[in-house]
């Protein structure tokens, strides 16, 4: 398989390793519902290593509008990578080709410990979206195949985003965008197809009263010839007919008469009609399967995501190029289901929230948005749209139409502290933010929410029993007396302490690991 290869590349292949992993720090909750929608501020990367104790491997449908490095973005480029040939970058607004010729270098190096942060989060059945341009949709197209693998390429979509050329442009005038979806396991991603319309819906009628109700007829004959499908059909009329030179009918002689006696051909209201098979809409797939080229006329295009943001926003312009609810509404629709988790870490004016909130609406779904936005706008932009949303905006006096609130909550976050600083646990830190990191590292699962009554006891995971023995203003030792508190049986123990002054052998028989605080706490 061809690989990709660039200027900090080998510096980047574990960097989501070394990201230190920080707290989220709950500023406000708003709005009425269920919990579980986020809206974090700060650094994307910082943010994805966050999100792993609770959702690695929980995340149905990511979609993400990353720079699309066209020259003109002045997107700065921030992440501590110790490498000599990285460090230069730092903080480095990356500009135009002729100004700056490691462009595409940053670009990569700033996408690849993302992708691959974002890869743990999604489930095994889930998609992930990326919209991209011609800037970078071939290096984007290599490094996605080496992180998700190529076989698990699903499509390359064409977004037709412009109605009409831009008539100054010396060449073409870009008309489209390209949206690259992967699986994590393509072997297990459904996909739901499209909801069928109400004008293909209106082709299937019942003129012959069927109980099984509308039908529309259906070509009975087929190419090429296959012989024992090529014979006399004799019609109600009396009229005998065969199928068109160089095709045959569709099933064999019995088959056919079976297919009449249930009723399923149909021979015209007069009886002299060719046979045509009978598809009843009840039976056909309810989910029309999505073609790769989407016209504007479906999902919206540019302008008109830009003049309904401003209709939001009382009239102002607060963000260039929003994409269309419509277009990421498609993409929800196709991968996720009325539970799922939708994730977003370049959330720019929020409208993955505004299209996951719609389709709830729409279908009585309980999906849950998470969105990561590093500007400062994440508050004054990208939540406060999401406020708008779900209280519903528009003119309260004067013309104009005023648009419903979608109802739902959210939650809004600020990347906070380190856990481990200098190696030591951060003593500000919640403790039970501890053990769910803790236990993650051991487990990669989240932890689970209720324990079996043992302060200590963090959960069992494949017959191992974990406890954190753990207080921030006293040492803590593992004793006899610890152990002896310990009532579940397991077929091992892991135990975080301070300290242990029970023998090495006595450890052994009994199937207990010791890990000292904070020496043996990995980073993830």
């Amino acid at each position: 398989m061809p690989s990709l290869t660039w200027i900090g590349k080998d510096a980047v292949l574990n960097h989501h390793l070394d990201v230190p992993y920080r707290v989220l720090e709950k500023k406000y909750d708003f709005g009425d519902g269920e919990p579980g929608n986020k809206i974090i501020h700060g650094d994307n990367l910082e943010a994805l290593k966050s999100l792993l104790p609770e959702y690695e491997g929980r995340v149905k449908c990511i979609y993400i509008d990353p720079p699309y490095n066209t020259g003109n973005e002045n997107w700065v480029y921030n992440d501590n990578v110790n490498s000599p040939k990285i460090k230069k970058w730092l903080g480095q607004v990356v500009g135009k080709e002729s100004e700056d010729l490691t462009r595409h270098d940053k670009w990569l190096c700033m996408m690849y410990p993302r992708l691959k942060l974002l890869q743990k989060l999604l489930s095994n059945d889930g998609a992930i979206f990326i919209s991209i341009d011609d800037n970078e949709q071939a290096n984007l197209k290599l490094v996605c195949d080496e992180i998700f693998g190529a076989g698990n390429f699903v499509a390359q979509v064409i977004w037709e985003r412009a109605y009409a050329p831009v008539n100054l442009k010396k060449h073409f005038s870009e008309s489209h965008d390209y949206i690259l979806c992967y699986a994590k396991k393509v072997e297990s991603l459904v996909c739901n197809g499209l909801p069928r319309s109400e004008d293909a819906n209106n082709r299937y009628s019942n003129p012959d009263n069927d109980p099984r109700g509308a039908w529309k007829a259906s070509d009975c004959s087929v190419g090429p010839v296959v012989e024992e499908k090529v014979y006399e059909i004799e019609l109600p009329s009396k009229r005998r007919v065969l199928p068109s030179k160089g095709r045959c009918w569709l099933y064999t002689k019995e088959r056919f008469a079976e297919m009449v006696a249930d009723n399923r051909i149909w021979f015209g209201p007069d009886g002299n009609s060719v046979p045509a098979v009978k598809k009843f809409l009840s039976e056909v797939k309810q989910g029309i399967t999505p073609m790769t080229i989407w016209k504007y006329t479906e999902v919206g295009h540019s302008q008109d995501a830009t003049k309904k943001l401003k209709e939001i926003f009382d009239g102002k312009a607060v963000f260039d190029y929003p994409k269309s609810v419509d277009l990421l509404k498609r993409c929800f629709e196709l991968y996720s289901d009325k539970s799922s988790i939708i994730l977003d870490s370049f959330a720019g004016s929020g409208t993955t929230a505004h299209a996951v909130l719609n389709l709830n609406k729409q279908d009585g779904g309980n999906r849950k948005f998470i969105l990561v936005e590093m500007e400062d706008y994440a508050e004054t932009i990208t939540a406060e749209r999401v406020r708008r949303v779900i209280k519903g905006y528009g003119p309260s006096t004067g013309s104009g139409t005023v648009t419903e609130g979608t109802g739902g909550s959210f939650a809004y976050y600020e990347l906070g502290p380190e856990l481990l600083k200098d190696g030591f646990i951060n003593e500000d830190v919640p403790e039970q933010t501890i053990r769910e990191y803790l236990y993650y590292t051991e487990t990669n699962h989240a932890l689970p929410q209720s324990n079996n009554g043992h302060p200590a006891h963090l959960g069992n995971f494949e017959g191992v029993a974990y406890y954190f023995l753990y207080n921030k203003d006293e040492t803590t030792t593992l004793d006899a007396t610890f152990l002896a508190s310990i009532s579940e049986k397991a077929d091992r123990y892991v135990i975080y302490a301070d300290n242990c002054i029970m023998p090495q052998k006595f450890l052994f028989d009994h199937d207990i690991t010791f890990k000292k605080i904070p020496r043996d706490i990995r980073r993830f």
